[in-house]
């Protein structure tokens, strides 16, 4: 038992079983540890292709859309140029995450 329990007096001395019994679960710990090893890291590639997804779906279609934009205040049209490179944008990005999809997380 701990000696920062509330419930135990600081007075009294420590049963030696219970000191005992605490050095054997260390103990056992310890070859378990041991005997396990190290566990193997989990693999991030899911993780990263997640994050490649959103950001995919996120940024080509609002940096295709401000190509747009910028195209449109240079030739003075309405937002026709905007909005095709929007779509266009938004077809490019879904194209990508087809691509990631058929690739193994692992």
């Amino acid at each position: 038992m701990a000696e920062d329990e509330r419930w135990q007096d600081p007075k009294l001395p420590q049963d030696a079983r219970l000191t005992s019994l605490d050095e054997r679960l260390r103990q056992a710990q310890a070859g378990e540890a041991a005997k396990a090893g190290k566990p193997r890291p989990a693999s991030r590639r899911g993780q990263s292709q997640g994050m490649r997804v959103l950001s995919d779906l996120i940024g080509i279609p609002f940096g295709s859309a401000l190509i747009g934009w910028l195209a449109d205040r240079w030739l003075g049209t309405m937002p026709a140029v905007t909005l095709t490179m929007l779509f266009l944008g938004f077809g490019a990005a879904l194209w990508n995450v087809v691509r990631m999809s058929k690739q193994r997380p692992e």
